[in-house]
């Protein structure tokens, strides 16, 4: 890919257990706060629970929004898109008349999360169709589009944990070939028990509040949330006067062709898409103020990351905020985009909470208090299963 002009972005919506607004998060981030718990939204009778990280509040603008029959990640996806587009002080009404996009990822979202239904079927049930109906409409990207009435392309990127990063990614391009005026982008996840029971299966729940990078940690929290933004083309800025509040800059993505859940253990994956991202973006590593890092908080992605970011990328500062949010699944690129540009606006990063000892397996650890930084650019790195790698370079500037 050669390098691609810088995208803007008009505005941005945020919600997760760390606030239900970006600036809500990144106060609890600065001020070290995190509220992990035990499930509430979900029976679970095993004798053993692990903390996630929920929504605890309402949050849902019932009264902005036709359709209130959706699943709970339609309604993330919604309640940030709202937040975005006040962001940008732009109205449904003018993406209507523009050439405007939809592009969400997500994991659950693209899931018919109703035990109830498949439950009774197998169990001689007379068939019904209204959990059906309802696991149809919320699709979140098509559901966004069908509220809105935005006619452009539409896509649902089901890319594992990256897949917040690759919408991101992908709307950029739209806009940089000329396909949109407009794209609403992002990802959007919820907490279910299907994800929960299946990530317990693979024993890489951690049994108390993560600790990304730390000597001791023992796996990740499951958390849930949305990030939207809504990216705009130089002639709509111009012809709306619009200011924008960030770029996408670059964008990378590579796969490890390894294995289904593990990370390639020399990390050519993620290398190959730090490098595109970089070179997509015109950058070098020295324009970077600091990185986003995916640190999850299990023992081998952690391990390949810290190899990674010290071979390729020395010295630059990083930090993990899964420890503020858990593991929002194909939402973290997103949210963790939102809060590296409101890093960069703020000109500091926060901790990487439940990181205290490090370990000397890793040749690099996160920063362990709130740190000041010099740049207007930073990486944010999303690592999924399936090998997938998703890297964005983001800026306050074009650089």
């Amino acid at each position: 890919m050669m390098s691609m002009r810088p995208v803007a972005i008009a505005g941005i919506g945020c919600l997760c257990a760390a606030g239900l607004t970006l600036r809500q998060c990144m106060d609890s981030l600065y001020a070290g706060k995190r509220h992990p718990g035990p499930p509430t939204r979900f029976p679970f009778k095993h004798k053993f629970s692990f903390p996630v990280f929920e929504i605890e509040k309402d949050f849902f603008p019932e009264d902005r929004i036709n359709n209130g029959n959706l699943l709970r990640t339609s309604k993330l996806a919604f309640t940030a898109t709202l937040g975005a587009l006040d962001d940008a002080g732009l109205t449904i009404e003018n993406l209507r008349q523009l050439k405007t996009g939809v592009c969400i990822g997500t994991n659950v979202g693209s899931s018919m999360n109703n035990e109830a239904f498949y439950r009774d079927n197998t169990e001689g049930c007379d068939p019904y169709i209204a959990p059906v109906d309802r696991f149809l409409i919320s699709n979140p990207t098509n559901s966004i589009a069908a509220e809105f009435g935005i006619g452009g392309p539409c896509m649902t990127v089901v890319n594992a944990c990256s897949a917040g990063s690759d919408a991101l990614g992908i709307a950029a391009s739209w806009i940089s070939s000329g396909l949109c005026d407009a794209v609403i982008a992002g990802g959007a996840d919820e907490l279910y028990r299907v994800t929960y029971t299946g990530f317990k299966s693979l024993f890489i729940n951690a049994d108390s509040p993560c600790k990304p990078f730390d000597a001791e940690r023992n796996g990740l929290n499951l958390g849930e949330g949305a990030a939207v933004f809504v990216l705009v083309s130089e002639r709509l800025l111009r012809k709306n006067g619009l200011s924008p509040r960030a770029f996408v800059l670059g964008y990378g993505s590579a796969s490890d062709a390894y294995h289904f859940t593990k990370p390639r253990p020399d990390g050519k994956g993620l290398i190959l898409a730090i490098q595109e991202a970089l070179r997509t973006s015109g950058l070098n590593s020295s324009d970077l103020a600091f990185v986003n890092a995916h640190g999850t908080g299990t023992r081998d992605n952690d391990l390949i990351e810290s190899r990674v970011l010290d071979e390729i990328l020395p010295g630059i500062p990083f930090i993990s905020t899964k420890g503020y949010t858990g593991h929002t699944l194909g939402a973290s690129g997103a949210i963790e985009a939102a809060f590296t540009i409101a890093s960069l606006e703020k000109g500091r990063i926060p901790a990487s909470i439940g990181f205290k000892t490090p370990d000397p397996e890793l040749p690099a650890s996160p920063v362990d208090s709130n740190t000041e930084i010099n740049g207007r650019a930073a990486l944010s790195e999303t690592l999924a299963f399936g090998g997938n790698n998703a890297v964005l370079v983001l800026g306050t500037g074009e650089n």
